[in-house]
């Protein structure tokens, strides 16, 4: 017995000497990722899988009513947390418990679970709203579009906030399932594909729905209401193709532009020629209502263009452009905002290509041009981190584009669509960094290239190209596709 006695004193003793973990402390997801250029765009805290957007629309008031579930995990011990969103707010619910909310600056609302979420704990949300979202502003503007026969969701990098609650920075994407309901004979158009047929809600009113099988970007997820004519085609694989004009085009821009978007399934196929497999469920393109639009957007599976694109006729550069865009943002996405360039600058690119492909000017003669023609100014802008007043710059298009030429003269082509093809594949539906690109280029073509990519991303001055690619003196000639590349970036200015 006393043996036993002086050993349970022992481990008492021993036990009392132990550090015992302290349990984490509950603490606030952050009211933003860390954006360099939007540090308070996203939420901290918290990953999400999947957006569950259920809406009702009244095109003759501009109101919308929705309830959004959410569907994420925890990374950490929330006792609070943030989602990107500006309509007016009824409730809230945190794993089927009532929360309590406020709203903090222009797009924060911040929640409150009744019960901390736990680390790695499967968190649902659901958020019951209402409002006029072309009457709410923040950031200085409104991403939702009224239109003269419903409205338009669409924007870059913030379009979220008017329609949806959201973690809203493209390192968090999440699949999708979008439903709206309208009146009788008025059309709603999404991402993705139809899971199923619009059906007859109650007297009066249609429900459409739309749903985003592979990881999606939250300003990548758009509606558009109105009157469209829709018209739908089949990939050999069964892939639906589905394209949308507005029936307020005039005449002129309705068949410029069906010339145009109606070649996507052509274009897409030359596209996974180059880059490798449609990384997506569906394709196709909508064409919007004149006077509302004025850019185009890459809209994963789905681009959204201006008919200011097609006042000059068929146009299909922006369509390689924004479906370009389906592998270089859409599928590999930007894990910071000043990465813009490897978006926009593989897009811009791919024009480039097309017109080698259709005879309009080799990549060779559109570089050349460019270099010879760009005004001082363009080049005190550096691609591979313009600032945020400078996110959409011509610059990061056509020095981005420039960048990606110098990179395939100096590695040639085999390495150089090997660098693509691989980038695509290896970071399919997630998000990287141009120091990632410059890794993977340097591993394939065994060539040391910081010099290189210094030079031309990073250096806020012209270029001096070395003999092997100075061309002779004067000013050449402009490439036949010159002037719609460049009607491309000109209507590029994504934010209002």
């Amino acid at each position: 017995m006393r043996r036993l006695l002086v050993a349970t004193l022992a481990t008492v003793l021993t036990l009392a000497g132990t550090a015992i973990p302290a349990a984490a402390v509950p603490a606030p997801g952050g009211p933003g990722l860390g954006d360099e250029y939007f540090p308070d765009y996203g939420n901290g805290g918290y990953d999400v899988s999947h957006y569950d957007v259920r809406l009702r629309y009244y095109p003759d008031t501009d109101q919308l009513t929705g309830t959004t579930t959410i569907l994420a995990t925890a990374e950490g011990e929330l006792s609070s947390f943030n989602l990107d969103f500006v309509l007016d707010v009824a409730s809230v619910k945190v794993n089927n418990r009532p929360a309590t909310f406020v709203r903090q600056g222009d797009h924060e609302l911040v929640v409150t679970p009744a019960r901390t979420v736990a680390d790695g704990q499967a968190m649902t949300v659901v958020v019951q709203y209402s409002g006029v979202p072309s009457n709410k502003v923040a950031a200085g503007f409104t991403a939702w579009i009224r239109t003269p026969d419903g409205a338009l969701a669409v924007g870059e990098p913030e379009e979220a906030w008017w329609w949806f609650p959201s973690n809203d920075h493209p390192s968090d994407k999440a699949t999708f399932d979008v439903s709206v309901a309208v009146p009788d004979g008025v059309e709603v158009i999404s991402n993705g594909v139809q899971p199923r047929n619009p059906v007859r809600e109650t007297l009066g009113w249609t429900r459409w729905y739309w749903r985003s099988a592979k990881p999606q970007a939250t300003y990548l997820a758009f509606i558009a209401i109105g009157q469209y004519d829709i018209t739908r085609d089949v990939m050999p694989d069964g892939e639906p193709v589905i394209n949308a004009y507005s029936e307020l085009l005039p005449d002129d821009i309705d068949a410029a532009a069906r010339s145009s978007v109606e070649r996507t399934a052509e274009i897409t196929e030359w596209l996974s020629g180059k880059f490798g497999p449609w990384p997506f469920t569906a394709r196709g393109g909508l064409v919007a209502p004149p006077d509302t639009l004025t850019f185009a957007l890459e809209n994963q599976t789905r681009p959204t263009y201006s008919s200011r694109f097609f006042r000059g006729g068929s146009n299909t550069s922006v369509v390689v452009h924004e479906n370009a865009h389906q592998y270089f943002g859409d599928s590999v996405s930007v894990a910071q905002w000043k990465e813009i360039w490897l978006n926009e600058g593989f897009a811009t690119y791919s024009q480039w290509l097309w017109s080698e492909e259709q005879g309009e000017g080799t990549a060779d003669e559109i570089f050349d041009f460019g270099y010879a023609t760009r005004p001082a100014e363009f080049w005190t802008v550096k691609p591979g981190d313009p600032g945020a007043e400078r996110v959409f710059d011509s610059a990061v298009y056509d020095r981005g584009a420039m960048t990606l030429h110098q990179l395939r003269r100096t590695v040639g082509d085999d390495d150089f669509f090997e660098i693509l093809r691989t980038w695509v594949a290896d970071h399919r539906y997630g998000d990287a960094t141009t120091a990632e690109f410059i890794a993977l280029a340097e591993k394939i073509s065994g060539a040391q290239l910081d010099e290189l990519f210094q030079t031309w991303l990073y250096t806020p001055s012209k270029p001096v190209l070395t003999s092997a690619f100075a061309r002779s003196a004067g000013v050449p000639t402009a490439p036949r596709s010159w002037a719609k590349i460049q009607r491309t970036h000109e209507l590029a200015h994504h934010r209002h």
